[in-house]
């Protein structure tokens, strides 16, 4: 068998692999999901699984990534909402916030749990056989995506906004680990329950402390530019 033909295969493989393990998801929640189960429901033994996946929480990143469907389709519509980088930036961010916040299990999986292995890898492979994941979304975008450490995607994009004029540059790494952190922290307080807010409430408050975090950093004399309007009132997450 040619190099092509082992490739096809493998990928035939993972596709069954993946297809089991999205059933286990919707039919039992991603934190109840187990090589066993999956390798049952695909027809396999969990030996062959392990042929295919280094370990449970490779497995359970790439069938989250499956999940991600509708934030993908989304994005580029809450992105043309704004005018400069800033406020797509912004709108990419409440994007985010709604889904990962409707999601929580999932998004915590892709963004937040160990993977004992480098994500950026993790994402190319997935992409690799599923590239129509990516189909119809702008190049820029796209780009974006395949960049999977969140704060080196946020960078990237918000880099823009240096040449805007909007930013000074060496605030980008420190805008975009900060917004990273703001919604890891956010994102661990609503998963634990240690305050009593709705899903809603969380991804508004969230969507709140990054935009304040970048507004803090662009130039005053541009901040009149920024035209972008959270959908989430204050009401709606109590003020600050």
């Amino acid at each position: 068998m040619g190099k092509g033909k082992k490739e096809i295969q493998r990928a035939r493989m993972w596709r069954y692999f993946l297809d089991a393990a999205t059933e286990v998801i919707e039919e039992e929640g991603i934190q109840n999901v187990t090589i066993r189960k999956i390798a049952d429901k695909a027809g396999y033994t969990s030996s062959t699984a392990y042929n295919y996946f280094k370990d449970l929480s490779h497995l359970k990143f790439f069938a989250a990534m499956r999940f991600t469907t509708d934030y993908l389709n989304e994005l580029p519509e809450y992105m043309k909402r704004g005018e400069n980088t800033v406020d797509k930036w912004l709108y990419a961010w409440e994007c985010f916030c709604k889904h990962s916040f409707e999601q929580p299990e999932i998004y915590s999986v892709i963004f937040m749990d160990n993977l004992g292995t480098e994500s950026e890898e993790l994402l190319s492979h997935y992409y690799d056989v599923y590239k129509d994941d990516l189909s119809g979304l702008p190049e820029t975008i796209q780009a974006i995506i395949m960049q999977h450490h969140f704060s080196t995607r946020s960078a990237l994009y918000i880099q823009g906004a240096v040449e805007e004029g909007f930013i000074e540059q060496k605030d980008v790494t420190l805008i975009a680990d900060m917004t990273l952190m703001i919604w890891k922290g956010m994102m661990n307080t609503y998963m634990n329950r240690r305050r009593t807010e709705t899903k809603q409430e969380a991804a508004g408050r969230t969507v709140r402390f990054v935009q304040e975090c970048v507004f803090r950093a662009v130039n005053p004399s541009r901040r009149k530019e920024l035209a972008f309007n959270c959908k989430y009132g204050k009401d709606d997450i109590g003020g600050f």
